[in-house]
């Protein structure tokens, strides 16, 4: 009976030895990202000088998943079942064909989201690689939204260690470009709330003005609802200050906040349950801005889907949380959801055609 004792004993110390060495490593390798970084600019082997004013432009916006979200694919954030893609094939297939997608759909500026280059989930694939490879031509920055010390969870397959990030790439010659850190949760919660970030890229307009192309991707899996508010005013912070310089401002991304407001009434699948799932705070933009939020009332296209369950149009939360914010002298001509079925990632890609006036 005694030595019984002593092994469950033993189990146990050793298991309480593990889990306070990993709460010292989490402790220890949380380190965030310095705040007003430089980016380093890839020149485009064909990148034209400066945009044109009154000439109609297209961006295009589309959170990748980390190549992870095939349509049959649920995630365990969202309380769905996987932590990793189904493999390495897969990841890497999915990856390439979004990156022919966006190809095909010859925009002259692109801002992707969630782009992993090692990251045990999508199985150590550089990503940023596969989804540049399409366009030599144009001008590219890379900015790290998050390097998460290893998460070691669901226990039977950890989610593991991530280094991911955002992607910028212009058919025009980016000058410069800047990581902005944006405030996430404090105290034990910041290890589970990814670091987050926004890029500010500068491009030469032919009138001798800027277009201000910020990229970003706000936090979703926060309990604190300041945080989504200071991120917002640091934003809108950054974006004044360059609309009174004169310049053309256009932000595109991931808000995770519902654009639409009440797309669960637009798309037939109440949100109720999805607390997450705020809508956007229209009354906070700031004056001289205005959010396109990409719809078509003939025929309406959500641009992400909860992934707590593989793809079923008639039973998925879907709702538009990816858009943009533009400065009034920048013209909206038409803004949309490109219809992808949810086969390669959890969100749509979007659209904006538009004119700097």
């Amino acid at each position: 009976m005694k030595k019984a004792l002593k092994i469950g004993g033993g189990i146990i110390g050793a298991m309480l030895l593990l889990l306070l060495g990993y709460v010292i490593y989490v402790f220890a390798a949380y380190d965030r990202i310095e705040d007003n970084q430089e980016l380093s600019v890839q020149a485009g082997s064909d990148a034209k000088s400066s945009v044109p004013t009154g000439t109609p432009l297209n961006i295009t916006s589309w959170n990748i998943g980390f190549g992870a979200y095939t349509d049959d694919y649920s995630f365990f954030m969202d309380g769905g079942e996987y932590s990793r893609g189904f493999s390495e094939d897969i990841v890497g297939e999915t990856v390439e064909k979004m990156a022919s997608d966006l190809a095909e759909m010859d925009s002259d500026f692109y801002l992707v989201q969630e782009v992993d280059v090692d990251a045990t989930r999508s199985y150590h694939i550089n990503e940023y690689d596969i989804i540049t490879r399409p366009f030599s031509s144009m001008s590219k920055v890379y900015a790290q939204n998050y390097d998460s010390p290893y998460l070691f969870y669901p226990i039977l397959e950890p989610h593991g260690k991530s280094v991911a990030g955002i992607v910028t790439m212009s058919d025009y010659s980016i000058t410069s470009s800047l990581r902005r850190s944006l405030p996430i949760q404090s105290g034990f919660a910041k290890f589970l709330d990814l670091d987050r970030c926004y890029s500010i890229s500068r491009i030469p307009a032919d009138n001798g003005k800027e277009l201000i192309l910020i990229n970003f991707h706000l936090s979703a899996y926060t309990t604190d609802p300041t945080v989504a508010e200071s991120q917002l005013k640091m934003l809108y912070s950054d974006i004044t200050a360059e609309y009174e310089k004169g310049n053309y401002v256009i932000c595109g991304g991931d808000f995770n906040k519902d654009l639409l407001r009440d797309s669960g009434s637009i798309f037939g699948v109440s949100g109720d349950d999805y607390s997450w799932a705020q809508p956007f705070p229209y009354d906070s933009v700031p004056e001289g801005f205005n959010v396109v939020a990409p719809y078509n009332e003939d025929n309406p296209v959500a641009s992400c889907r909860n992934a707590d369950k593989p793809w079923d149009p008639s039973t998925n939360f879907q709702l538009t949380i990816d858009g943009f914010i533009i400065s009034d002298n920048v013209q909206c001509v038409q803004s949309d959801v490109i219809d992808k079925q949810f086969a390669c990632s959890d969100h749509n890609p979007v659209y904006m055609n538009f004119i700097l006036k």
